[in-house]
């Protein structure tokens, strides 16, 4: 199996002075009316466990680290929430195993630098039930950032916003800014291609 592009993760006590999870899920629209969500690339639960908050069913939470799974699985359980599913799953080569039209919402958070970014907003089209959501956020295109990665392989909003329209979603917003370091983009599935 092998990770997405540049994908080592920093020490986490570093990984959450990057963000407001809370902020950054409000922007996005994923909001309480969602019933099941899907974080692709969960890490340490930094947004998987802020969603399970919300959702009112089941966030499914995926990552190819056996290390990040277990760390989102304890943070869950510490939390008491019962309705994330962690799961150890190379999605960039075997999809997200889950049914097609399962979920409502879908989270590309800092991932689309992947060698095949389509891919992955195709799988999340795949798997969204109509009328769900993708929500994409990425290190803003800048050498100043303290992470992230290599701006030779960084997608640029305009990037994001192209592969978004051109794997089937409508732009529901412009570029959002979330300071410090980040924007983020959402896309509504219409109907089936």
């Amino acid at each position: 199996m092998t990770k997405g592009r540049e994908s080592d993760m920093p020490e986490e006590e570093l990984w959450t002075t990057f963000f407001d999870p809370d902020a950054v899920l409000t922007a996005v629209g994923l909001t309480g009316v969602v019933r099941d969500a899907v974080d692709f690339g969960c890490g340490y639960g930094t947004f998987t466990i802020p969603a399970a908050r919300r959702v009112k069913g089941t966030v499914y939470a995926l990552d190819i680290e056996p290390e990040m799974i277990a760390a989102t699985r304890a943070k869950a359980r510490a939390a008491n929430l019962t309705n994330v599913v962690a799961r150890q799953r190379h999605f960039f080569g075997e999809g997200t195993g889950l049914e097609p039209q399962s979920v409502d919402y879908a989270m590309l958070f800092n991932i689309l630098h992947a060698e095949e970014p389509l891919h992955l907003l195709r799988e999340a089209w795949r798997i969204l039930r109509p009328g769900g959501r993708v929500g994409v956020i990425h290190w803003n295109y800048d050498p100043n950032t303290p992470r992230g990665p290599s701006l030779t392989i960084r997608p640029r909003p305009a990037d994001c916003r192209r592969w978004i329209e051109e794997a089937g979603f409508i732009l529901v917003n412009d570029i959002i800014d979330l300071p410090p370091y980040h924007y983020g983009l959402c896309g509504r599935k219409g109907e089936d291609k």
